[in-house]
């Protein structure tokens, strides 16, 4: 039987020992059936999910045996991390259950954003419960309970801990940079996001986890929790998706390949292929729109709900009545190569 995911972490502890996150520099799915038996072997696995913290005599016990089984990748994490005070966290998923842990919520976030599992492949359900809410600085995880004295311990010695956050989820980067992919604000994609190879996230873009883009995009916009992006398509400067922890319910909100959400528009609705979104306007299920044919005639009146997933549709607001109307868009969307050269 195949096991669904193994990972090989370095976390960070509470003073009161609480697990903070976890750190896994090369998560792996569907492991193979030698990886599996050196952890059960070395490290007590004994089947089922779960998250291991390893002694040093494992540690070298694993490194030998995944030597063994030209493992190098988790070798070379052995290696590096010999000696570490910090705990080392072997964490194999047999399943993709409900994850029970913390290092099982950060084993997942991070196959998501390695790119090992595209947004809404992964069972998160819970995870919000096994995430503690963390204080992420210059410094590292520090609890919320251990916060002021870490400050007042580090203003005694002449330095100041920078706070940048405090959240249950940390920025993607301080976890892997996806290959190919500019990131001009960090701080502004958590880990679980999904950036796919060619995307540029630009200062004022926001990438939420379980989310993101599945090739080339210009994101300047937000994509929020749930919502994916296809390839080619382009999210103007301040526009918005509705996420589905936010008014979306059992509906993924997506955005087809090669469409245009314009600035400040805003998407509440699954969008077909090379859909343009006209600057400042907001499409919601619930819209009501003014089908045109191709001499701008009307031919009905939907809700939006029903051109969910259409192709080739250009959602604007008429200028005179201000009624939403749509018509068909033979032009697709291509984004300035130029601007991805470099990725």
């Amino acid at each position: 039987m195949s096991t669904f995911a193994f990972g090989l972490g370095i976390g960070t502890k509470s003073s009161d020992g609480e697990l903070l996150e976890v750190y896994f520099n090369t998560p792996l799915l569907n492991p193979s059936d030698a990886l599996i038996k050196a952890a059960a072997d070395k490290a007590g696995y004994s089947g089922g999910n779960q998250a291991i913290e390893l002694t040093a005599a494992q540690l070298n016990d694993l490194e030998a045996a995944f030597l063994a089984i030209d493992a190098e990748d988790q070798a070379e994490i052995v290696e590096i991390c010999k000696g570490t005070h910090q705990p080392m966290i072997l964490t194999v998923l047999e399943t993709d259950a409900d994850p029970e842990t913390t290092a099982e919520v950060y084993l997942k976030l991070s196959l998501l954003s390695h790119r090992l599992v595209k947004p809404h492949g992964l069972n998160l359900n819970g995870m919000f419960g096994k995430l503690p809410n963390v204080a992420w600085t210059n410094e590292g995880a520090i609890s919320l309970a251990d916060l002021p004295k870490r400050q007042l311990a580090a203003r005694a010695q002449g330095r100041i801990i920078d706070v940048h956050s405090v959240d249950k989820f940390p920025k993607m980067a301080n976890y892997v940079v996806p290959a190919g992919t500019r990131l001009a604000a960090t701080s502004r994609i958590r880990l679980g996001a999904h950036v796919g190879e060619g995307t540029t996230v630009m200062h004022e873009g926001f990438i939420n986890f379980n989310a993101g883009t599945l090739g080339v995009s210009m994101v300047e916009g937000r994509i929020s929790a749930g919502v994916v992006v296809g390839n080619g398509s382009d999210l103007g400067g301040g526009c918005s998706t509705m996420g589905t922890l936010s008014g979306g319910n059992n509906v993924v909100i997506s955005v087809g390949e090669n469409c245009l959400l314009g600035a400040n528009a805003g998407l509440g609705l699954p969008l077909g292929d090379r859909c343009t979104i006209e600057a400042g306007l907001y499409i919601t299920a619930s819209s009501k729109v003014t089908v045109l044919d191709d001499q701008n005639n009307e031919v009905s009146t939907v809700k939006a709900a029903e051109l969910a997933g259409k192709p080739d549709l250009l959602f604007r607001r008429n200028s005179q009545s201000g009624r939403v109307e749509v018509k068909t868009n033979k032009s697709a969307i291509e984004l300035n190569e130029e601007l991805h050269a470099h990725n």
